[in-house]
């Protein structure tokens, strides 16, 4: 199933999407929750939730998604947790090191960016670069979890763009300030249920285009940590709960790594695509104007 959160007439809602269009929570005949967030949380109390939501969204009435205007998946996390050197090419172009425990670092709601809107050039620095990434949305309440159970606590999947300051990221050791510009993380546009994905994602194409032209092109089969062992390891430090993000990290490819250094400008398109989960499109703008 696919599920996105969206702005129409007015009002914050989310829908059910099918190759008709979208059906919005408010028109399927059950007594549904105001957010997506909110579902996945009742979804872990009523298994069966899902799959009789799913059911009846088929005859429920339908609006265009052209009529939409798309939020990010989950608009409010309370968590958004990224991973960082995560592809062993990434980590080589980079000049780093694969270290025994992953790079983690968090992302602010405020920076989340939803499929189509502008992704801002800040005024303050034009060194915007592009990652490719795959984005676990969390469904159960999660602690101290087995590798072998952490697939179940997965809701869904989506597209992600770390859109990252590279100067910023590097004035401190800490990479928080340079991840966390107002509006760079772009994340949709559908959540895909995990049910209709391989497990833990494996397999999958991952590709960034830079108008047009492909910068990144790599398999999420390449990551050093996987879904199921990135959440074990994020378990024994915290509680995962219903909604929560993790961002699984990059390969090689970005901007930075380039000669001369590419960096995403005003007017420029940036595409990031996941086999079978979708595509993240964004046009590039300069905050001043």
């Amino acid at each position: 199933m696919r599920l996105v959160s969206y702005q129409f007439q007015g009002q914050d809602s989310w829908g059910v999407v099918d190759a008709q269009g979208v059906a919005d929570h408010r028109s399927i005949p059950m007594a549904l929750p105001a957010t997506l967030q909110a579902f996945i949380a009742q979804c872990e109390t009523s298994p069966d939730l899902l799959s009789r939501v799913m059911a009846a969204s088929a005859s429920a009435k339908k609006v265009q998604m052209a009529e939409v205007r798309l939020l990010p998946c989950i608009p409010q996390p309370q968590k958004i947790i990224c991973l960082g050197v995560n592809y062993v090419d990434h980590a080589k172009e980079g000049g780093n090191t694969i270290a025994d425990y992953p790079v983690i670092f968090l992302r602010c709601p405020t920076s989340l960016l939803a499929h189509g809107a502008p992704l801002h050039v800040p005024r303050i620095s034009d060194k915007l670069d592009f990652e490719a990434e795959l984005a676990v949305v969390i469904g159960k309440t999660t602690r101290f979890v087995s590798k072998e159970e952490a697939l179940a606590s997965v809701f869904g999947y989506a597209c992600f763009n770390d859109g990252s300051l590279r100067d910023y990221q590097r004035k401190t050791s800490q990479w928080t300030i340079g991840k966390n510009f107002e509006g760079t993380g772009g994340f949709g546009p559908e959540l895909v249920t995990a049910d209709e994905l391989p497990s833990g994602c494996k397999g999958l194409r991952i590709q960034s285009r830079l108008n047009g032209q492909i910068m990144q092109d790599a398999n999420t089969r390449d990551m050093i940590w996987g879904v199921a062992e990135t959440i074990t390891l994020l378990t024994e430090c915290m509680t995962l709960e219903p909604g929560d993000l993790i961002i699984m990290g990059t390969p090689a490819g970005v901007g930075q790594a380039r000669t001369p250094p590419v960096w995403m400008k005003h007017g420029d398109t940036i595409e990031i695509e996941i086999e079978h989960i979708g595509l993240l499109h964004n046009t590039i703008q300069d905050e001043a104007a």
